[in-house]
């Protein structure tokens, strides 16, 4: 890498209102949309990157979640695309599902007034659907690699031969989740000459490494060096016994009724375990986890997003990426096992300039776990007051709420005789409707019975 430019932003940028979309460089079509979608101006990120993405040059963006990333590629992206239409111009690479369908979202609305088309690639969705879908030559195709890895060594007729840019989002945790092997098989079927955008939230060693194999003579985008959290953030921890986890979670919930809640937990099982629970005592929460099919992972999201859920339990798969406005508390049921996990946890709230809390319950097995939180946000987190007498009250009620959650569950994994759930229960449990119609007739004459 030998002549790598290296460009760092001042925090406190005072000329931040003063620059629009225009003074980057971006055309008078693209401003007006951006105009439409009500961005005023560009953040810090965009401010950086888009005027040497419009030059021609390959990016490494390092930028914290929730500083504006998508509109950092997508908008030279779509002012190449106007300059040069072709199909199959560009791919994005990211590492969820969800991710992949907001990126597609936001490029739409961007370049509706151009008429781009998009295709979603992701695991979880039917080969065929998609491969009709490629078929019709899309200009941005939006893949997780495995499944795009699938469509090139599968589907007749379609080749990345003569794609112009490669995006890279979430580089980190692309790497992390072990699609070293896809990517590299992606990086042998696109052109060498192409332009290349990789952003990531951290510079780990996979991707120095991915950055030296993919990219030219980049420059350098940065927006912190340093792990941080947004200001408008207000953070506290709350030290418990394990054993009252769920009770501590449940009075929270009370306490700040009307707000919306991302709670985060560690497993899949635990996500639909608390969803259950809650649901028995009357809160309407919906898990998301990875387990759950497409279509269900994001009808979940759809019904947390339209505000018909207020509380939506999730595993990891949600920390990073999904830009949902309306998210006022984060609550870290489980602790990350990863710190850096934290910060992306947390940026699901007090995104763009709004505020928010996030609340993280630390037992007694996770001190150790909480000490490497503190000292790689460089800072003490407060006290979260609560009165412990007040929440010992819950307890009798959410020990019934606990037993009823485990029945439904031990229902839901018993094949046989498995418990008929209503379409909304259906969808959110992640649980397939196999032979429920069977069981149907079966369990109404039993009600009848009793």
């Amino acid at each position: 890498m030998s002549s790598e430019e290296s460009k760092k932003l001042d925090d406190n940028d005072d000329d931040q209102a003063l620059v629009t979309f225009k003074d980057l460089g971006v055309t008078d079509v693209l401003c007006e949309t951006c105009e439409t979608l009500k961005w005023k101006n560009p953040t810090k990120i965009q401010k950086e990157a888009i005027p040497v993405a419009l030059q021609g040059k390959d990016i490494i963006g390092l930028a914290e979640t929730g500083s504006g990333k998508t509109g950092a590629f997508a908008i030279p992206i779509l002012q190449a695309l106007l300059e040069n239409p072709q199909r199959y111009f560009a791919l994005i690479l990211t590492p969820t599902r969800e991710l992949a369908f907001q990126i597609s979202e936001q490029i739409e609305a961007l370049g509706s007034s151009i008429g781009v088309k998009c295709a979603v690639i992701v695991g979880g969705m039917d080969m065929m659907a998609q491969s009709l879908m490629l078929a019709k030559k899309p200009h941005i195709i939006i893949a997780t690699p495995g499944r795009l890895v699938d469509h090139l060594e599968n589907t007749k007729g379609f080749s990345l031969r003569n794609l112009k840019v490669l995006v890279m989002d979430e580089a980190d945790r692309i790497l992390n989740m072990d699609f070293e092997e896809e990517v590299d098989k992606i990086l042998k079927v696109i052109p060498r000459e192409r332009r290349t955008f990789l952003f990531s939230a951290t510079m780990t060693k996979k991707v120095q490494k991915l950055h030296r194999a993919s990219l030219v003579d980049p420059v350098r985008v940065e927006v912190s060096t340093k792990f941080q959290t947004v200001e408008q953030l207000q953070q506290y921890y709350i030290f418990i016994p394990v054993k009252y986890k769920d009770v501590y979670l449940v009075h929270i919930l009370n306490e700040m009724a009307g707000n919306s809640f991302m709670v985060f937990m560690a497993t899949c099982n635990g996500t639909v375990r608390v969803a259950l629970l809650l649901r028995n005592l009357g809160l309407d929460a919906i898990p998301l986890h990875g387990q759950m099919t497409q279509n269900k992972r994001l009808a979940s999201l759809n019904k947390f997003k339209s505000k018909s859920r207020s509380i939506l339990i999730s595993t990891d798969v949600s920390s990073r990426g999904l830009d949902i406005p309306h998210v006022d508390v984060v609550i870290n049921f489980d602790m990350p096992t990863h710190s850096k996990d934290y910060i992306h946890r947390v940026g699901r709230t007090a995104r763009a300039g709004r505020s928010g809390k996030a609340i993280t319950l630390v037992t007694q097995y996770d001190i150790e776990l909480y000490q490497r939180i503190e000292q790689l946000i460089g800072k003490k987190l407060p006290l979260y007051q609560v009165e412990d007498d007040e929440v010992m009250c819950l307890q009798e009620r959410v020990s019934e709420a606990q037993r009823l959650a485990k029945m439904n569950m031990k229902d839901m994994g018993d094949k046989k005789g498995k418990r008929d759930l209503d379409d909304d229960e259906e969808g959110a449990m992640g649980v397939r409707k196999k032979n429920i119609g069977r069981h149907k007739s079966n369990k109404s004459k039993k009600f009848k019975k009793k």
